[in-house]
């Protein structure tokens, strides 16, 4: 989908008043990008939250989504993203 297609169905979404949108399935091949994650806020402007969802294996990927505007993370990868985060944690 172009960018417009995107803004557009997120829009829908919205005003069909859904809680959320998500970035794909992470099926297909299709993954969750940090720049869909923000278009998606931006267009959603505190009326959606954003679920980002689709390749996210490692903890930094999770929290550039989540610093782009997402509010859940969907990935099979939710221990090690866990354990990567706690060594990233304990470095601070």
């Amino acid at each position: 989908m172009t960018d417009e297609e995107k803004a557009k169905a997120t829009e829908l979404v919205a005003r069909a008043g859904a809680d959320y949108v998500k970035t794909c399935t992470g099926f297909l091949g299709g993954v969750a990008t940090v720049h869909d994650v923000a278009l998606l806020a931006r267009i959603g402007a505190g009326r959606l939250k954003v679920k980002a969802s689709g390749g996210i294996r490692h903890a930094l990927d999770a929290l550039a989504m989540v610093a782009a505007g997402a509010s859940r993370i969907g990935t099979s990868s939710g221990d090690k993203i866990i354990e990567e985060f706690m060594k990233i944690k304990e470095s601070w």
